[in-house]
């Protein structure tokens, strides 16, 4: 059986670990894999249960961390090809920034016959200065002659990837969408929202809009609160907004929440029904809160596959979203989804006052959504569409595992 030794950054929620996940455990027994990560940081909520639940138990490489150190980086490297000359892997498969460039480096140092790189986002836009982004795309552009194969995680992807950045030739990448144990987004729904509209005093005729993922300045959530007051001033419905989710941006949203009048609940405050926003910080229950809430939003400024959509769909729930990165590939517009530019303020605020306003609209959209997600983002299609990658580049290579 082929070995793998897989490389991801941290065992922290959120969609690509979600995916390496998965792809340990539904590649099994087909595969043996040595999953390898580095050590979350403190704003970042810890997934290992996830991984213990699955019954697996990855590698700590704690100097593997996100920032840039001389230091720890060589740290990892080293431990990194000790793990690679005990193991023996067939394949090495890196995934996101600091592991793609680590693990690619020591792969081909030690000559392993396969080495693959997936980018589950990119940092080549909207999160450093014109100098910094230069040397990451050159780096990574160097990086990718070291890959037998680079995995974009959507057509849209691979179009900036190949075409727009040039990080590699395009016969070099394949799409492979992101995949996700989904059923439980669709199973118990209307307990699940009794539950979370219990804890929040949620009314039924109340419209419940959420937003969800990581407070950090990509995720732009200043636009989510600019709509939330342009909804609030022009509504006579009853609404309440939740931000789930937590990181370093959070008191500053909570400064531009006050400056736009809008009343908040802090995460750890008592809670006051009469105040139109929550912060709930992290929650490990999404499908709770998926089933609790009317509307779906995102505001990124930049994305790869947000898995927050993809599970916001299986819960049957509309979305308004800018059109970013690979979101027009995983949400079908005006059919599951209402899109804006991301510098599109008044659009975005329009069309989260038109789901709110119209309930027709907001049941229409959401309707559709589970069944095409669904068919398109399962954990069994992820590790059917990697392991058919997997056999073509172990066939060239003359390699049938042990």
């Amino acid at each position: 059986m082929p070995r793998i030794l897989r490389i991801h950054n941290r065992i922290v929620i959120g969609g690509p670990t979600l995916n390496v996940l998965n792809l340990t455990k539904y590649l099994a027994p087909g595969y043996e894999t040595m999953l390898v990560a580095g050590e979350k940081e403190d704003h970042e909520k810890d997934a290992s249960s996830l991984a213990h639940a699955m019954n697996i138990e990855p590698v700590l490489v704690s100097e593997m961390g996100r920032s840039v150190s001389a230091k720890n980086d060589v740290a990892a490297y080293n431990r990194i090809k000790k793990l690679i000359k005990e193991f023996k892997p067939d394949i090495v498969h890196t995934h996101a920034a600091k592991p793609g460039l680590i693990g690619r480096l020591a792969a081909a140092s030690c000559k392993v016959p396969v080495i693959v790189h997936t980018f589950h986002g990119h940092v080549f836009h909207s999160y450093f200065s014109k100098t910094k982004t230069r040397l990451i795309i050159n780096t990574e552009r160097y990086l990718a002659t070291k890959a037998n194969a680079i995995v974009a995680i959507s057509e849209q992807q691979k179009k900036e990837l190949a075409l727009d950045f040039k990080i590699a030739r395009e016969k070099k990448f394949r799409i492979i969408p992101l995949g996700f144990e989904l059923d439980r987004f669709t199973l118990d729904q209307d307990e699940k929202r009794h539950r979370f509209r219990s804890e929040f005093q949620v009314a039924d005729d109340e419209i419940a809009i959420g937003i969800t993922g990581r407070l950090v300045p990509v995720k732009n959530h200043e636009v989510f609160l600019k709509g939330l007051s342009h909804v609030l001033q022009n509504t006579s419905k009853k609404v309440r907004a939740f931000i789930v989710g937590d990181g370093e941006t959070r008191q500053q949203l909570e400064a531009w929440a006050t400056a736009l009048n809008i009343p908040y609940t802090a995460a750890g405050d008592s809670f006051d029904v009469t105040k139109p926003l929550v912060f709930t910080s992290w929650r490990g229950d999404i499908d709770v809160i998926n089933a609790g809430l009317d509307i779906v939003t995102l505001t990124s400024l930049n994305e790869g596959t947000p898995v927050s959509l993809i599970e916001a769909q299986a819960s049957n729930k509309p979305i308004v979203s800018t059109r970013v990165g690979g979101i027009q590939d995983i949400v079908i517009e005006n059919e599951t989804a209402l899109l804006s530019g991301i510098h599109d303020q008044q659009l975005f605020s329009d069309n989260l006052l038109q789901l709110v306003n119209n309930d027709d609209l907001r049941y229409n959209l959401g309707r559709k959504g589970s069944d095409w997600v669904m068919k398109k983002f399962s954990a069994q299609r992820l590790a059917n569409d990697m392991d058919h990658l997997y056999q073509a580049l172990l066939r060239k290579k003359r390699i049938h595992g042990r």
